[in-house]
């Protein structure tokens, strides 16, 4: 049985198949755009693949269709008066000129102060909001990082943040290293949790099968909930999925 992945045509859907050693089908939607994807077991031929989805399209349609109606957000200008996320919440950013390093100033009702230099263009003025929320997101997944591997009973060799488009998080099982999608401090910290714990539990179980959801049923049992919220929120400009 070949175990590559591959993408199969089904009722006019793309559906990317994935074979592993795992008892059941396990049929996903997954945000920004309604991706639809299988884990299989070796044994399962494509046209069993092919009738399992068949029998979920209107459930999968409907998915999609909740995704698509989401929220995004226009592109960033980087101007007073903008809508920017931080631990789940809408501020405004409030552009304020000096002549000194560029920094942001947090008014926790109402304001994400941007301090910068007259004349900084839009870029430059992301790039030093990008460096406050990776500084903020250290703070917040450092703890987080250390009571779940204290309580999972594993150990990373070091994890990171950088911005990626297509997941929350990823866990390099081999060399035990954790990285952090940068755009998880726009999210509740409830949020940054459940990914957290999600990580560290691969280095437990590599894949997503049924041991890998009894772990998470056992020390995060609200962990269905808060990938609910994490993928409803609103995404940003370049959307994201986990």
């Amino acid at each position: 049985m070949n175990t590559d992945p591959c993408v199969l045509r089904v009722g006019g859907l793309s559906v990317h198949v994935v074979r592993r050693a795992i008892k059941n089908l396990h049929l996903g939607v997954y945000p920004p755009n309604g991706r639809v994807r299988v884990a299989a077991p070796l044994k399962v031929s494509d046209d069993s693949v092919r009738l399992a989805v068949i029998g979920k399209l209107g459930w999968i349609k409907r998915q999609q269709g909740k995704f698509l109606a989401q929220i995004r957000q226009p592109e960033r200008e980087m101007v007073s008066g903008e809508s920017h996320y931080f631990l789940g919440r809408r501020y405004r950013l409030h552009v304020v000129k000096h002549r000194g390093v560029s920094r942001v100033v947090f008014r926790p009702r109402s304001t994400l102060e941007l301090h910068v230099r007259a004349g900084m263009d839009a870029e430059a003025r992301e790039r030093a909001l990008q460096r406050w929320y990776r500084q903020q997101l250290r703070e917040l997944a450092s703890p987080l990082l250390e009571k779940w591997q204290r309580t999972l009973g594993v150990k990373i060799a070091g994890w990171g943040i950088k911005r990626m488009k297509t997941k929350w998080g990823t866990c390099t099982v081999d060399a035990r290293r954790v990285w952090l999608n940068l755009e998880l401090v726009k999210k509740p910290v409830s949020c940054l949790e459940y990914v957290v714990v999600h990580e560290l539990v691969h280095l437990i179980d590599r894949q997503h099968d049924e041991q890998f959801l009894a772990v998470m049923d056992q020390h995060l049992p609200q962990w269905r909930r808060l990938r609910q919220e994490l993928n409803s929120a609103p995404l940003a400009h370049v959307t994201w999925k986990y």
